[in-house]
C-alpha cells in the first residue's frame, strides 16, 4: 500500500552522515522496487547489511508440475494437507503459472533457527486459522484470522506462531501487490467509493533494535531456489526507517461490501491486484434489493480468465456442499454456475454469512502433485441433479 510511514530514529536527510552513539556511522540502504522507479524505503542499520560469513548449497523447492494443461472443473480439500513442524516445508503449492503460485500451508512450529526471504515474489499470507506475529526489520505485526499478511519482496522475516493450530492459504505474485487502482485518486489516496481506507491498514510497529553479532541463518529465495546463507549480523538490526515498501496485514473483516439492486459482479469484491490476476474477499454482506432479484449468481462462462475460491467459513448459497479449506477451479473455457436447486432457493433471501477469497488470474493455472493428492476427483460432476 503507497502510504509513507517511518519508524525509529533517523537523519534529518537523506544521505546524510548518520552516526552511532561512539560516533561510527550507521549503515544506510535504499530498499527499491522496479530499479529506482517504483516504491522504496531507507533503512538505517547498525551494520551494513553486506556482511556474509558463508554460503550453503541451493536446493529446489519448485513446484511439480502433474497437470499442465487441462478443461475440468476442479476441487481441492484443502483441510488435508497434513500439518508439518517447520514453516517452510509445511507450504504446498498447488496452483501455479508464470504470473503466481496459490499454496498450502499448516506450519506448527514458529520460525526460530532461520530467517526467511523471497527475492523475487510479493506474498499475501492469508490467515484462516491460528494468531502470531510477523517479525521484520521494519517493526512488527500481529495477525490472527482472516488476515491478509502481504510481505513484500526482498524483505526478511520470522513468523512467532502462538500455537500449533494453524492454516494458511499464501499467494506467491512475481509482481508487486497493490490496492485496485480504481480505488485510488491521482495521489495514491483511497477514494470515498473504495470498499476499505487507509484505517483499516495496520503498519509495522514496535520496532527493536537488534544489534548483534553471530551466525544468522537467512533462507532466501529466487528462481525456485533455497539459497541459504550465513549472516554475521542480526537482519533485524534497523534503528529506523522510513518510505513506502514495508509489510502490513489487512483484515478480511474490515472490507466493506458493495451492493445493489441486483446481484454484483465479482469485481465489486476485489481486495487487491497483482499483474494478471486479482484477488477478492467475499464477506457478509445484504443481498440484492429488488423485488424480483434471485441473490445466486448467475451461470458465467469463463472467458479470459481461470476462478478459483478458497471456502474460510459460512454457507454459501450457489453450492450444495463446501467445507472449510476447500478451493474451487474453474478454468477459462467452459461455464460455471449455482449447483441444480440453488437458484430457487436464494430466492427472498435477505443476506449471507460467507466468508471466502477469490482469485482471477488471467492465464490459466497449471495442478502440481501436492494438488491432486488432495483433489476430489468427481466435483466436475457435481451440477448433476
Amino acid at each position: 500500500m503507497p502510504i509513507y510511514h517511518t519508524l525509529g530514529t533517523i537523519p534529518a536527510k537523506r544521505h546524510t552522515v548518520f552516526r552511532k552513539p561512539d560516533g561510527n556511522l550507521y549503515a544506510e540502504e535504499l530498499v527499491s522496487t522496479e530499479g529506482f522507479s517504483s516504491l522504496y524505503s531507507l533503512v538505517y542499520h547498525c551494520h551494513p547489511p553486506t556482511i556474509v560469513k558463508a554460503l550453503g548449497e541451493p536446493y529446489s523447492v519448485e513446484p511439480k508440475i502433474a497437470r499442465e494443461k487441462h478443461l475440468k472443473h476442479t476441487s481441492l480439500l484443502g483441510f488435508n494437507i497434513k500439518p508439518e513442524d517447520d514453516y517452510l516445508k509445511s507450504r504446498k503449492p498447488v496452483l501455479v503459472n508464470s504470473d503466481l503460485h496459490i499454496s498450502l500451508a499448516a506450519p506448527k512450529k514458529s520460525m526460530t533457527d532461520y530467517f526467511y526471504k523471497n527475492s523475487q515474489a510479493d506474498e499475501v499470507i492469508f490467515i484462516h486459522e491460528g494468531t502470531g506475529t510477523l517479525k521484520t526489520g521494519f517493526g512488527k505485526i500481529r495477525f490472527g484470522y482472516g488476515d491478509y499478511v502481504i510481505v513484500p519482496r526482498g524483505t526478511i522475516y520470522q513468523i512467532e506462531f502462538d500455537d500449533e493450530k494453524n492454516r494458511l492459504f499464501i499467494v506467491e505474485s512475481f509482481s508487486p501487490i497493490r490496492s485496485p487502482k480504481r480505488y485510488r485518486n491521482e495521489y495514491g489516496q483511497l477514494m470515498e467509493h473504495s470498499p476499505y481506507c487507509e484505517r483499516d491498514i495496520r503498519r509495522p510497529s514496535d520496532l527493536e533494535t537488534i544489534d548483534a553479532y553471530g551466525d544468522f541463518k537467512v533462507l532466501i529465495k529466487k528462481q525456485g531456489l533455497i539459497y541459504p546463507y550465513i549472516y554475521g549480523t542480526h537482519p533485524f538490526d534497523f534503528v529506523g526507517w522510513d518510505g513506502f515498501h514495508y509489510p502490513y496485514a489487512f483484515s478480511i473483516h474490515d472490507f466493506e461490501p458493495i451492493t445493489g439492486r441486483l446481484h454484483q459482479p465479482p469485481p465489486v469484491h476485489q481486495t487487491f491486484e497483482g499483474h494478471n490476476f486479482v484477488i477478492c474477499s467475499f464477506v457478509p454482506r445484504k443481498y440484492d434489493y429488488h423485488p424480483l432479484s434471485i441473490p445466486a449468481p448467475y451461470n458465467h462462462s469463463n472467458v479470459d480468465s481461470d476462478e478459483v475460491l478458497y471456502y474460510v467459513d459460512g454457507d454459501f448459497m450457489s453450492r450444495k456442499s463446501v467445507v472449510k479449506g476447500q478451493i474451487t477451479l474453474h478454468p477459462g473455457g467452459i461455464p460455471h454456475g449455482p449447483h441444480p436447486g440453488t437458484v430457487e432457493k436464494s430466492i427472498g433471501k435477505e443476506s449471507t454469512e460467507e466468508l471466502a477469497v477469490m482469485i482471477d488470474p488471467f492465464r490459466p493455472l497449471m495442478l502440481t502433485e501436492d494438488a491432486l493428492a488432495i483433489e476430489d476427483e468427481d466435483y466436475h460432476k457435481s451440477w448433476l441433479e
